[in-house]
């Protein structure tokens, strides 16, 4: 377990025996292990540090020769964190009490004496197993969510999607900067689903959509005979969205005389429509979302400052499809589903350099143009098969060895491992601690990359 990830994922290791608990950091070091010998010290771990794997041993004090504290400690782990897999330590011929371990819930079981490697790899799978229940729990609650329809494993929108759960119940006005095609109107109707104004309407209207000389009595309507045409009393989109939320797509592109007169409104919140004389009222979220730098646009003079201090109470920023690691590919699959689904098709497979091409290409146009871009493909594809020639794209880079985890980590490792033996001019403990490992592993480490002699240790 050399994943400089793992670093971060806690083990606790239950052993009464101090020599054999030593033995099992060592042997481990490659997770932050914590260490418990007995059952009272053991649910104290549990509990501060939250560990995903615990390794226990049955026979803990005040009797070691009896399993009855252990089996205790086991039911107790689970019913506190079921989550968490317990890898139960028996003796050799123990094997009906390691039996009854795992029929109570413990991941697996291994007899002493064990083989650190081969209990590593169990730990290690416990990790494994642990990550993707996670990732499961996470998906499912998401299932029945608002922002089901966002789909992303990347950490940074993951993170953006529990910013607007956490928003939904506030009044701020919420400004989404970011990329056309980014997904700001799908956050922008997630924001008003999971509110208190879900039952109300959600009203969108795009600045830059809309001529200059209609988009005011769109925004604010206007009185029957206002001005020619004006044949009967409208209602503008900000009034329609009373109660609701109002989502102000494109706002760097509102002209600077509608920027007063919507700076107007969200300080009085109330309207007066074109030709009308009444002050109304109203009641609504604003939610807005533009492509452009508002800032560079400030210092330019083409918005006002006081206007974007009203709208950008809560500033949250898209970052663009390029920017999501793994998100193009898993979109594309996503959408290759989908799009067979509605075309009554069998669903093509994207072929190596289809998906190369796709990890390669820059997707200015973002979710939008990929979701384009699939949805031709499926459509005029020949056979089972979706080429990059398909989706029109320039071939990427499909040697997928790039990819293969036990080299990137090598090289991961050996340019860590060089830069601090550098930093510590040879200093073998002190670059073991920076590196977080222990000397042996270091020399273990030093071995493996052949530099012991160039660094004469």
């Amino acid at each position: 377990m050399n994943s400089t990830s793992d670093k971060q994922r806690t083990l606790l290791i239950v052993e009464d025996d101090l020599a054999l608990q030593k033995q099992m950091r060592w042997a481990f070091d490659a997770c932050e292990t914590v260490v418990a010998s007995d059952r009272e010290s053991a649910i104290v771990q549990l509990r501060k540090h939250e560990p995903a794997v615990v390794t226990m041993d049955l026979g803990l004090p005040p009797a070691p020769d009896d399993v009855s504290e252990g089996f205790k400690l086991l039911r107790e782990i689970l019913t506190l964190a079921p989550d968490t897999k317990v890898i139960v330590l028996t003796g050799q011929h123990d094997r009906e009490n390691a039996v009854k371990a795992v029929g109570l819930g413990a991941y697996d079981f291994f007899a002493k004496p064990f083989e650190p490697e081969l209990l590593n790899l169990t730990i290690e799978r416990a990790f494994r197993m642990h990550d993707l229940q996670m990732e499961n729990a996470r998906l499912a609650a998401l299932e029945g969510s608002p922002l089901s329809g966002l789909l992303t494993r990347d950490p940074g929108m993951l993170k953006i999607c529990r910013t607007i759960e956490k928003l939904a119940s506030a009044s701020a006005t919420v400004a989404l900067l970011g990329e056309s095609g980014t997904g700001k109107e799908i956050l922008a109707r997630g924001l008003h689903m999971m509110s208190s104004r879900a039952r109300e309407r959600f009203v969108a209207i795009n600045c830059a959509a809309i001529p200059d000389t209609l988009l005011e009595s769109e925004l604010f309507g206007y009185e029957k005979g206002a001005f020619t045409g004006a044949v009967r009393q409208t209602l503008g989109k900000i009034e329609t969205a009373n109660g609701g939320t109002l989502f102000l797509d494109e706002i760097g592109d509102l002209p600077l005389a509608l920027q007063a007169k919507l700076l107007r409104f969200l300080q009085e919140r109330s309207i007066e429509r074109i030709g009308g004389r009444e002050e109304i009222p109203v009641d609504v979220r604003i939610v807005c979302a533009t492509h452009r730098d508002l800032k560079a646009q400030i210092q330019a003079g083409a918005f006002r400052e006081d206007l974007y201090y009203r709208l950008a109470e809560i500033v949250i920023e898209i970052p663009a499809l390029r920017q999501r690691e793994g998100d193009a590919t898993y979109l594309a699959h996503a959408f290759v589903q989908r799009f067979a689904k509605e075309n009554s098709r069998r669903a093509p497979m994207l072929t190596d350099d289809a998906l190369a091409a796709i990890e390669a290409h820059r997707w200015p146009g973002n979710v939008r143009e990929l979701e384009n871009c699939i949805k031709r493909a499926v459509i005029m594809a020949d056979g089972d098969c979706i080429t990059a020639e398909d989706l029109g794209l320039a071939a990427g880079d499909e040697d997928l060895a790039i990819f293969n985890l036990r080299q990137v980590r090598d090289e991961a490792e050996r340019a860590a491992v060089l830069k601090v033996i550098a930093r510590t001019n040879g200093n073998i403990a002190r670059a073991a601690e920076i590196l977080g490992v222990s000397r042996p592993s270091l020399y273990d480490l030093l071995g493996r990359f052949g530099l012991k002699k160039e660094n004469g240790s």
